[in-house]
């Protein structure tokens, strides 16, 4: 910030992400209409070809939310609400929590027993084989949202009640309307797309340290377009209060510190070598012991 003061410009709100984002989710609601008389297969087939991948998007877009860039800083409590409005289609209860734990992601990055991304030791003993490591990336969504309540459990918020009551509201509407398929595409679609999909590279590609010293990476290829630019994670951890469509402006304005980092071009190939390479596993994350913020 100091060499590059307009690097401030970029931070605030994203006027766009709002408008992104309800027409994600009216997408779809369209969609919940559409598959309500397909055949099982098919119901499953466009839930991880198509609707996963929107969900998946949307958790994204929750992400960037969580850091109040659709609203500003100003308006943080219309940014909770919207990140619940943005959860609908995801058909789980999910925004709230989410913001919970992600602040302590970014505090205590890699901190034992308060970095909640960090695998537990029995995931990095038992997932250690390929075929065990291919099945704890499809297990990955069950994995994210119960390792909380093991490793860091806080009291439920008044917020997270309001985003389960909203959530199952709107999902008994749907079944209302179109019955059980509709539902079950939402469903299946977060759980397979956040599991074994392309798009969940960026999981293993954020942290995971594929060449030793380095526990952050960037990944600069396409699927940026799909995921709020997720990829450039060096500079999201950087500047947090910067929207996703401006990172690649971060990494363009000060190209000196960003261009020499080891990144990623391939979700695909990141989750390949985390399968079949023995020198990679739900170990390979630092770990660090982190006092609270409070100085407890």
């Amino acid at each position: 910030l100091a060499k590059y003061p307009e690097i401030k410009t970029l931070m605030g709100p994203d006027p766009h992400l709002k408008w992104i984002v309800s027409g994600m989710v009216f997408t779809q609601f369209l969609a919940c209409y559409l598959v309500k008389d397909l055949s099982w297969k098919w119901i499953f087939f466009w839930a991880y070809a198509f609707g996963g991948c929107i969900n998946h998007s949307l958790t994204l877009a929750i992400h960037d939310i969580s850091h109040n860039v659709a609203f500003g800083n100003k308006q943080a409590r219309w940014n909770r609400w919207f990140a619940i409005f943005a959860n609908l289609p995801v058909g789980i209860p999910y925004s709230a929590s989410f913001k919970k734990y992600h602040i302590d992601h970014h505090r205590y990055l890699g901190g034992d027993s308060l970095d909640v991304d960090i695998p537990t030791d029995f995931e990095g003993w038992f997932f250690c084989t390929p075929l065990r490591k291919l099945l704890w990336l499809f297990l990955q969504p069950l994995f994210y949202s119960l390792r909380p309540l093991y490793v860091n459990p806080k009291a439920i918020t008044q917020m997270e009640i309001f985003n389960a009551l909203v959530q199952l509201f709107v999902d008994l509407i749907i079944y209302y309307l179109w019955g059980l398929k509709p539902i079950i595409y939402l469903i299946a679609g977060t759980i397979l797309c956040m599991g074994l999909h392309p798009i969940s590279g960026h999981f293993i590609a954020e942290h995971y340290m594929f060449l030793k010293g380095y526990e952050t990476y960037s990944y600069y290829g396409p699927l940026n377009w799909l995921t709020f630019n997720v990829g450039y994670h060096m500079e999201h951890h950087d500047f947090p209060s910067i929207p996703g469509c401006r990172l690649p402006m971060v990494k363009k304005i000060a190209a000196e510190y960003y261009d020499n980092l080891p990144h990623h071009q391939s979700w695909i190939r990141v989750l390949w070598d985390f399968v079949f390479d023995d020198t990679i596993g739900p170990y390979s994350r630092v770990k660090r012991l982190c006092k609270l913020a409070n100085g407890s």
